[in-house]
């Protein structure tokens, strides 16, 4: 399968990414742009809860930012597919940018309301959905074909470094001085901004569909999903798997106090689980040229089945954190492998929408997983609890075995006929 746009013609011993210009100034612009937002995410509830404030004022703020997730994203697919991608990714830099610098002015004169903060985290937010977006949409005309599971991992390598550093980051720079964080952000965008304007490559088709209207161009992403078959069931199967691992999150933390443990042995969880990411994603182009995306997606289910079991039986930090790892390390793989097979097969007119409906899907079973799972836990106890997610997991897996459709893997339409996609 050869790639689109205008990447150039693949040779038959292709250069390393490192070399690739476009792509490294892709890959940092967009770190930067994480990194500092992961910061000031951290930072946001400590603007109250250490500052005067109160713990509704927090969940305000912490609403207000991720409000987007379900406002902004389908929108936002729309948009990056209609829009020229370069100056969605400017508009959004300078966006994030000119938000940070209202609260870093009104941090440092001492005039900070709440409406402002929640206004600045809303917008932070929603350019940040559309960045994520047109940048994924953007990196299948940066780099050949062969060489985009490569590209993709070492995106989903820079979200759990981002996610791994982003929180400790936020908190000291905080501690230090409240701005801080936000300045931080500021700096991200600034960076983001001026990677963008180096770009050479066109990051989407010359030839472009009529723009309709919004409601129809939503819609037709929906439907263009929907006709998938493959890309249906498992994004069926993974929002599932959603919902387990809501209450494994909440469990883990609920373990680790029931056992005596201090709040902060909790850090010890995502600094582990931040490395298995990490190890996962970088994992991931040597495992997805072995394994199709289908026996990855049905093995990571079985795999997920196993250590939500261990959970069960573990009760210190160290063993929780090893199993947290894990899952993240195979949620890695899987994003990686899903992520490639998803951009190889959307056409690029199609790419912000099909990323966007995923996305939302996802976001929107995690708020019902972290309810559902909160109940749970109190009904049941932490130890029946996560026996139940195992089990919900290992159902999910025997029904992924057990579905022709996602045994045959990426049996998908593409411009009304079928044809067999297989990610080696």
């Amino acid at each position: 399968m050869t790639s689109t746009g205008t990447v150039p013609p693949e040779s038959s011993v292709l250069p390393p990414l490192r070399r690739n210009r476009d792509f490294r100034r892709l890959w940092l612009g967009a770190g930067a742009a994480l990194l500092g937002n992961r910061a000031a995410v951290t930072a946001y509830p400590l603007l109250y809860l250490w500052a005067g404030g109160s713990p509704a004022e927090a969940g305000m703020v912490g609403f207000a930012s991720l409000l987007p997730q379900l406002l902004v994203l389908l929108p936002a697919g729309a948009l990056v597919d209609r829009l020229d991608r370069r100056r969605v990714l400017i508009t959004c830099s300078l966006t994030g940018l000119t938000a940070m610098t209202t609260l870093v002015a009104a941090l440092l004169t001492g005039r900070l309301w709440l409406s402002h903060v929640m206004a600045v985290a809303f917008v932070q937010g929603a350019a940040g959905i559309l960045h994520r977006l047109a940048e994924r949409a953007a990196v299948r005309h940066v780099v050949p074909a062969d060489q985009l599971r490569t590209a993709l991992s070492q995106s989903e390598a820079r979200g759990h470094g981002a996610g791994l550093l982003g929180q400790p980051m936020g908190a000291a720079l905080f501690s230090a001085a409240r701005w801080l964080p936000f300045c931080a952000a500021a700096l991200g965008h600034l960076i983001a901004l001026s990677t963008v304007f180096g770009l050479r490559a066109d990051l989407q088709d010359k030839a472009r569909p009529q723009p309709h209207s919004l409601r129809r161009e939503i819609r037709e992403g929906l439907v263009w999903v929907w006709r998938q078959r493959f890309m249906r069931a498992a994004i069926a199967l993974v929002g599932g798997s959603n919902l387990a691992f809501q209450l494994i999150t909440l469990a883990m933390v609920l373990i680790v106090k029931e056992n005596g443990h201090s709040a902060a042995m909790v850090g010890v969880l995502g600094v582990l689980g931040g490395l298995g990411g990490l190890t996962g994603a970088l994992a991931a182009p040597w495992i997805n040229r072995r394994l199709p995306v289908q026996g990855i997606l049905i093995g990571a289910l079985a795999l997920w089945s196993a250590l939500m079991a261990a959970v069960a039986v573990a009760d210190h930090p160290v063993q929780l954190g090893a199993l947290m790892a894990g899952m993240s390390g195979t949620g890695a793989l899987l994003n990686v492998a899903a992520g490639s097979y998803q951009v190889l097969v959307t056409p690029d007119a199609m790419q912000g929408r099909a990323t966007s409906v995923f996305t939302l899907i996802g976001s929107g079973l995690n708020s019902l997983g972290a309810l559902l799972g909160g109940f749970l836990l109190h009904a049941l106890g932490s130890t029946t609890a996560v026996l139940v997610a195992a089990a919900a997991m290992a159902l999910l897996a025997l029904t992924a075995l057990a579905s022709p459709v996602v045994r045959r893997g990426g049996a998908d339409r593409t411009n009304g006929a079928e044809q067999r996609i297989s990610i080696r």
